[in-house]
């Protein structure tokens, strides 16, 4: 069976995926300059990814969409397995947002720029006054509805257990007085880990969890939320990729 999988998607299912990824950033790039990112910039992207994972035959099951407010903006905060989490989160959870995405991210061919047209932000670190602007952009974008997904991790897992979070999502979700959406992303390690490089069939299993809504502002709201948002993620994961690690990495 993983011998004929292996050949449905060499010979079929990654040349396929290779032409709709281009086609999917060519439309991105070509709406958003005609129209508005607000649309061109989540719609292609989502029917993408939900043919990503139709085509490589991957089972998604998605709980908690009934927790959200359709009018609301979040900072979502899942865990990060590995590359099938974008596809995942794209694809279904049927909410517009905008990745905040590390620089580097802009230099791939088509992607990149199909990720700056759709007015996703990318995180320069650089200097104080870099940070600054990256953190303005995010504010301008989380309106309507529009939401913001964050990997507070900061990179994907070697090990496939979770990592200590980085303040940065929770901090800016304590700056615009947001609520936190804690996301639990299960079976992404099993089909792509990090330093994988064929793609094995698993399941996908997104849980959202309930939001998180400020209870102040300031250090204390920003470590009280990230420590919460850790146990939320923790919990639905399988007890092999837990970690007891609470703080800041």
């Amino acid at each position: 069976m993983k011998i004929l999988y292996s050949i449905y998607q060499i010979c079929f299912a990654l040349p396929v995926l290779l032409l709709l990824t281009i086609l999917t950033a060519l439309t991105t790039i070509v709406g958003s300059m005609i129209g508005g990112a607000h649309i061109w910039g989540y719609y292609p992207a989502k029917v993408w990814s939900r043919l990503v994972c139709y085509l490589l035959l991957l089972p998604v099951h998605v709980q908690g969409r009934e927790k959200l407010h359709s009018r609301t903006s979040y900072v979502f905060v899942p865990n990060h397995q590995g590359a099938f989490d974008i596809f995942l989160i794209y694809g279904f959870l049927n909410r517009n947002f905008k990745w905040m995405m590390k620089k580097s991210l802009r230099k791939i061919p088509f992607v990149g720029k199909a990720c700056e047209s759709a007015g996703h932000i990318f995180v320069d670190r650089s200097n104080p006054k870099k940070i600054l602007a990256t953190m303005r952009q995010a504010e301008s974008s989380l309106t309507d509805g529009v939401s913001l997904v964050v990997f507070p991790e900061g990179a994907r897992t070697y090990t496939g257990k979770l990592g200590p979070f980085k303040r940065g999502a929770f901090q800016l979700a304590d700056d615009l007085q947001l609520a936190v959406v804690p996301v639990t992303i299960s079976g992404s390690f099993q089909i792509l880990p990090r330093t994988g490089k064929w793609i094995h069939r698993h399941a996908l299993q997104m849980v959202i969890h309930d939001p998180i809504p400020p209870k102040g502002q300031g250090a204390e709201n920003v470590r009280a939320t990230m420590a919460e948002a850790l146990t939320a993620v923790e919990s639905a994961l399988p007890v092999e990729y837990r970690s007891s690690e609470k703080k800041e990495g």
